[in-house]
């Protein structure tokens, strides 16, 4: 049976000649190879919308809903700890390591943010309401309950919760502080880099010293937006690239290598306030964590 930390992703059967739902699933996924296709369908893996499990034979549809485990084989540990900071009906707020991801994407699976925490709380209803980058540390907060998940979700739609992250990087002596930078963030190359362009600014982020040491600086940073790597791509782009940050501002080959955790992104989601929408009443956390310089 899959792991209750497991959730299915889904593929609705495209327009095809396959005889089976199995032939469809080998064209779809060519990476995964027939033999290993049947091996999950003996398992239960591949389920219909109702969660009846498909077999090797079952007659391809065009529109059929299929629900699928992905598995990551011999998945590597990630030797970091989450720590929950708070728990109540509606929310988890979770001090997540840098390293570990959020949620499962490529070859991370069951070593997630999301699946440990379903694992701790054996609440497979738990969803993240934000997001942070693998490579970040810091202050994530989750849906517990179904039932009030679009109210807290609307909070960061409506941008209306507060959010405070530190970052180690180089000096900026020729600015003036506390000072707000902001610019037209687009897709960058490869597709997972952003870059500034001219035009009309879409992101902004408020920018203050925290600590001076030397040739490094702490930064508090304040985004009023939430563009993706928004915090490094503004950083880089003043001329103070945040410490162990292998994407801006160029792309170096130590981003193949495997993680060095010694060596991590010196930027960590700090604080999140906000007033909740269910109780009325305002809410502050902060995360343990500490950035080492």
């Amino acid at each position: 049976m899959p792991s209750p930390a497991m959730r299915p992703s889904t593929l609705h059967l495209p327009q095809g000649d396959w005889a089976t739902v199995l032939d469809c699933l080998c064209d779809r996924f060519p990476a995964i190879d027939r033999a290993t296709w049947q091996e999950r369908m003996a398992r239960g893996r591949v389920l219909d919308a109702s969660g009846t499990a498909l077999g090797p034979e079952h007659p391809y549809r065009v529109g059929l809903k299929v629900r699928y485990f992905r598995e990551v084989p011999n998945e590597t540990p990630i030797p970091v700890f989450e720590q929950v900071l708070w728990q109540d009906e509606h929310l988890l707020v979770a001090d997540k390591p840098h390293f570990l991801p959020v949620m499962p994407a490529g070859e991370y699976v069951e070593q997630t943010l999301l699946a440990r925490l379903i694992r701790r709380t054996g609440n497979p209803d738990l969803v993240p309401i934000h997001r942070i980058d693998r490579l970040t540390a810091g202050l994530v907060l989750f849906s517990v309950n179904p039932a009030s998940r679009g109210l807290y979700q609307a909070l960061f739609r409506q941008r209306t919760v507060e959010k405070r992250y530190e970052a180690i990087a180089p000096a900026l002596p020729q600015l003036q502080f506390p000072h707000v930078h902001r610019s037209r963030m687009v897709e960058g190359e490869p597709f997972f880099r952003m870059q500034e362009v001219t035009g009309e600014a879409n992101s902004e982020t408020r920018i203050e010293v925290l600590e001076r040491r030397g040739e490094l600086w702490r930064y508090g940073l304040s985004p009023v937006t939430g563009r993706k790597h928004q915090l490094r791509v503004h950083l880089a782009g003043l001329g103070a690239p945040i410490v162990g940050d292998d994407f801006y501002p160029q792309l170096l080959e130590s981003r193949n290598q495997p993680d060095d955790y010694a060596k991590p992104l010196k930027l960590l989601a700090r604080g999140l306030r906000f007033v909740d929408p269910v109780s009325g009443q305002l809410r502050e956390f902060e995360s343990e964590l500490q950035l080492q310089w």
